[in-house]
């Protein structure tokens, strides 16, 4: 059940990132940037001292990670 809510949770931080750094792509796109990117906010806050803490932060710390993550896609793929 809890990779399903991992799924879930990274398809909708994958989505919203998207619609942020204004990125195209599908469901399989949007699972794996807002997983990658959930991922990478997480370490990148532990770095700096920040944690989540609840549902709201991890979304938040998500997002960040997934936008960072689709700016480094376009200035590598470029």
């Amino acid at each position: 059940m809890q990779v399903i809510v991992s799924l879930l949770i990274g398809a909708l931080v994958g989505w919203i990132a998207g619609k942020i750094m204004n990125s195209k792509g599908g469901l399989v796109k949007n699972i794996l940037v807002g997983l990658v990117g959930g991922a990478l906010g997480g370490w990148l806050g532990s770095l700096i001292g920040v944690s989540a803490t609840g549902w709201i932060s991890s979304i938040l710390i998500g997002i960040g990670g997934s936008c960072l993550l689709i700016w480094l896609m376009r200035k590598l793929f470029k």
